[in-house]
């Protein structure tokens, strides 16, 4: 009979790549690590596991084992978070994986409103305070693949409509918000374009203007490359800061035009130009669970106030939340 245990460090291996990194996620030294795998192929009876160089790979039977084990910690995580469920009571860690501008606009009520302080009151909502909150700031792309290490229990993570996402099927999704990327120019420049205030923008119009943008390592950077390129060009960029609140600024000095999403704006700038786009781009907001967890308590209670949070933020129309109460 297969051993669920070793079934969980083959899948780790899958995830993490090396034993080394396999056995420090699993706080076990790497020749134990090495021993729980030979013990596995004995029971699988085939190889799971093959030397490629100076690491190891899964083979096909691997392969196959490791998308069962999947189904079946999914399975687990789901009746421990039944059993959560009914015993009650929010106690224990959540390990939250989010983009910058979500961890600035989103994530802070979570710490007003679910952690065990008494510097803020509970404004009267009966939420229990008694959650201890890990934050981690990534990009998507890294955080999900912390998730998928189990080294984060949810992911907020953000796709665009010119730059979907895909996620494995079977993880929990819950869209959070939809925003529009706004075009920001310093609104003389906007005047010399022709665009009013709140006008939307053609970028097509727009291809002979410098152009401001996050680090190519960043997906909002490959936002802009093709809301860019389906108008017709390659941006001129003259100035790459993967914080939006310099890129506004600059913008605001008519250094150069910007596209943001309209979570990203920073809560205080200086006079922008703020334009929505003839194409219209969006950016989708949603977190990300494991198979099975979204009903354990601790998690519920976070997602559910995400979307308070968000549902209210989308209301308002800016990059201000208004803390549900």
């Amino acid at each position: 009979m297969l051993d669920v245990r070793r079934l969980r460090i083959l899948q780790h291996l899958a995830a993490y790549g090396t034993v080394a990194a396999t056995a420090d996620a699993l706080h076990l030294t790497a020749p134990a690590v090495s021993q729980h795998l030979a013990a596995l192929q004995k029971e699988a009876g085939t190889p799971v596991v093959e030397k490629h160089g100076r690491t190891l790979r899964l083979t096909a039977a691997g392969e196959l084992l490791v998308a069962h084990t999947e189904v079946i910690l999914a399975e687990l995580a789901a009746a421990e978070s039944g059993l959560a469920a009914m015993r009650g009571g929010r106690r224990g860690t959540v390990r939250i994986s989010a983009f910058a501008s979500a961890a600035r606009t989103l994530v802070p009520p979570l710490f007003e409103r679910l952690t065990g302080t008494d510097l803020a009151p509970d404004h009267g909502t009966g939420v229990a305070r008694d959650l201890s909150l890990r934050l981690s700031v990534q990009e998507p792309d890294a955080a999900l693949d912390e998730l998928h290490k189990r080294a984060t229990d949810l992911a907020l993570v953000h796709s665009y409509t010119v730059l979907p996402r895909s996620v494995p099927a079977a993880w929990e999704q819950t869209v959070l918000m939809e925003e529009p990327v706004l075009l920001a120019l310093h609104p003389d420049r906007a005047g010399l374009e022709g665009l009013a205030a709140g006008q939307p923008a053609d970028l097509s119009r727009l291809a002979h203007l410098p152009w401001l943008t996050p680090g190519p390592e960043t997906s909002c950077y490959e936002m802009i490359q093709r809301a860019c390129g389906a108008a017709g060009f390659v941006p001129d960029i003259r100035a790459s800061s993967s914080d939006f609140s310099v890129l506004t600024a600059l913008a605001a000095a008519d250094a150069g035009a910007v596209l943001v999403p309209r979570m990203a704006l920073p809560d205080h700038t200086a006079p922008l130009s703020l334009h929505p786009l003839v194409r219209p781009v969006s950016r989708t907001v949603f977190t990300v669970s494991r198979a099975g967890t979204g009903r354990h308590p601790d998690l519920r209670a976070v997602l559910d106030l995400l979307h308070e949070t968000a549902t209210a933020l989308d209301h308002r129309g800016g990059n201000r939340p208004v803390w549900p109460r």
